[in-house]
């Protein structure tokens, strides 16, 4: 695996759903952590430019994973694949019952804007299901930083994720909703 140094562009991020597992190692898990229910679990994963969420119920799986472009992953059981840019809402109901729901947004913002945002986020991390600080870049720039933040409920899982990129002065923030419609 190839040791970063600092985060790719904000430009170059995707945003991509699968109905099948993806190897962790395509991604470099960087911090994890395991979060479940009687009908469903869910491993929450940071990586070097975003993170991988792969939540397992009785009929099947969902993951999405938020990378650079330049991340090789596979294309079988691929179901969403779109650039991370600006803001956007996606929606698939699957046959086995499974609504899954992500909004995601990217914020370029002024250097004291993001400045501030960064420390709040800090402060979050120290609560959050998971949290990664990325080695600093540069002197100056405070490091790249990730947080996954949850809200368990027995039919699904809310999942809050936030990815500081200081190169950029920009935050990527997503929400997903993985919701089970009728009891297995």
């Amino acid at each position: 695996m190839p040791v970063h140094v600092s985060r790719p562009d904000v430009g170059t991020l995707v945003f991509r759903l699968f109905n099948r597992p993806v190897h962790p190692e395509l991604v470099s898990v960087c911090a994890e952590a395991t979060v479940g229910h009687e009908l469903w679990s869910a491993r929450l994963a940071l990586c070097h430019a975003g993170h991988m969420i792969s939540f397992r119920y009785p009929h099947g799986l969902l993951c999405e994973v938020a990378t650079s472009a330049e991340t090789p992953l596979p294309k079988a059981g691929q179901i969403l694949s779109r650039r991370l840019k600006g803001q956007r809402n996606d929606s698939i109901e699957d046959t086995a019952g499974l609504l899954y729901h992500v909004s995601y947004q990217v914020e370029k913002v002024e250097p004291e804007i993001f400045l501030h945002l960064h420390e709040e986020l800090q402060i979050d991390a120290l609560k959050a299901q998971v949290a990664h600080e990325f080695p600093q870049a540069g002197r100056l720039a405070p490091a790249p930083l990730s947080l996954i933040q949850t809200d368990i409920q027995p039919l699904g899982l809310v999942v809050h994720s936030f990815h500081t990129f200081p190169d950029n002065c920009a935050v990527v923030k997503t929400q997903s909703l993985f919701e089970l419609q009728r009891p297995t």
